[in-house]
């Protein structure tokens, strides 16, 4: 089939940008309805449903932190209103650590990591399941990344909310799984997008285009890389996977960011 998400509703948390931004247009494309949530970035927001709406696809824009659960619950309302029940979730929404070292990093940078990457997504899902739990099949996929299996030097705050993140959605996936839900985790690598740009920027002193010829086919990940394992996972062919966790970085650098 040309649109083989047709019929679903997704939500894709941080989808005015970057990697969130990519998802949201794969999963437009394919047919599903796709609520593109922002935080602070409007415009951006209502660019990409310009995008999907102009492909002709389906999307609404809505605003929300996901580490307000009180603005979450009104968007997940919002949601069911405008396009219907929700059945795929994925939770992409995420901020950089400040890159300082386990020495100089306090308290409240790991609360504001794990408010962000791991309390404010596990309270949405928590909304979310009345409605995932009556779509017969539904799909949560929780957006993370390589650097739980890497451990870079001034990333522990970042590393350990992703972490959690990720033993969360294996918890998930066993708990859930009588009630039709998958969860899966998606973990890239550096992605070229404006905030990879940043890090590259802020660790290296360089280019994501300088770096590119290090890394595995002369190139870092893209967004649509990522957005491809996602669309993926919610179709017909991923209807049989649960509990994984996808790495997306073309088979780790040789040489790379933090060599």
């Amino acid at each position: 089939m040309d649109e083989p998400l047709i019929g679903r509703v997704a939500l894709v948390t941080g989808g005015s940008r970057g990697v969130g931004r990519g998802i949201a247009l794969r999963l437009a494309s394919d047919g599903a309805a796709v609520a593109v949530n922002y935080r602070r970035d409007a415009d951006a927001a209502r660019r990409v449903v310009e995008d999907i709406t102009a492909a002709g696809g389906c999307a609404r824009a809505y605003q929300a932190s996901v580490a307000d659960e009180s603005s979450v619950t009104e968007m997940l309302s919002a949601i069911d209103g405008d396009l219907g029940a929700l059945d795929l979730l994925v939770s992409n929404a995420g901020t950089a650590s400040r890159g300082t070292t386990i020495a100089d990093t306090d308290r409240s940078e790991y609360q504001r990591l794990l408010d962000v990457h791991l309390l404010g997504p596990l309270a949405l899902i928590r909304a979310a399941l009345p409605q995932l739990r009556t779509a017969g099949r539904a799909d949560v996929v929780a957006i993370s990344s390589t650097i739980t299996r890497e451990h870079h030097r001034g990333a522990a705050a970042y590393t350990l909310a992703k972490s959690a993140l990720e033993a969360a959605a294996f918890t998930l996936a066993r708990e859930e799984r009588a009630h039709g839900i998958r969860v899966n985790i998606v973990a890239p690598g550096l992605v070229a997008t404006d905030m990879g740009e940043r890090l590259v920027a802020a660790t290296a002193g360089a280019t994501i285009a300088e770096l590119e010829p290090s890394y595995p086919f002369g190139r870092t990940c893209r967004p649509p890389d990522v957005a491809g394992i996602v669309a993926f996972l919610a179709s017909r062919d991923g209807e049989y996977i649960t509990g994984q966790r996808i790495t997306v970085d073309g088979g780790t650098p040789d040489v790379g960011l933090f060599a």
